[in-house]
């Protein structure tokens, strides 16, 4: 897939509720996740399945009320971002939240090898 392509199934993924199955689609098997800070299990995670993992421990932790995907955004042939803004209620606690980040994605023989988060605080 092109770089396009990917950002382009990236963002229609999450749109649509397909992000589990995007990952086995178009992330590498050895790609990388990082957050902007630690958010208990360390700011960097390696694997596909450790970012499947973050992707089950944010389903579990909260529920999501409204969201918006905005993008993608190309950044030459081998990057693109994305706009997240979601209003999500902890299922801890119940406290809603306004939640919003950039992320940038790079690309590299046609899979997601790396994923950068970026927090509006």
């Amino acid at each position: 897939m092109t770089l396009i392509e990917i950002a382009n199934e990236l963002v229609a993924g999450c749109r649509e509720g397909r992000e589990e199955e995007n990952l086995d689609k178009i992330y590498a098997t050895d790609a990388v996740s990082v957050e902007a800070r630690d958010l208990g299990n360390g700011r960097e995670t390696v694997g596909i399945e450790g970012i499947k993992g973050k992707h089950e421990w944010f389903a579990s932790a909260f529920e999501i009320l409204d969201a918006n995907v905005d993008g993608p955004y190309p950044h030459g042939d081998d990057r693109f971002a994305v706009i997240f803004k979601m209003k999500a209620k902890s299922k801890e606690n119940g406290e809603i939240s306004d939640m919003e980040e950039v992320a940038v994605y790079h690309v590299a023989n046609g899979k997601i090898v790396r994923e950068e988060f970026f927090y509006v605080d």
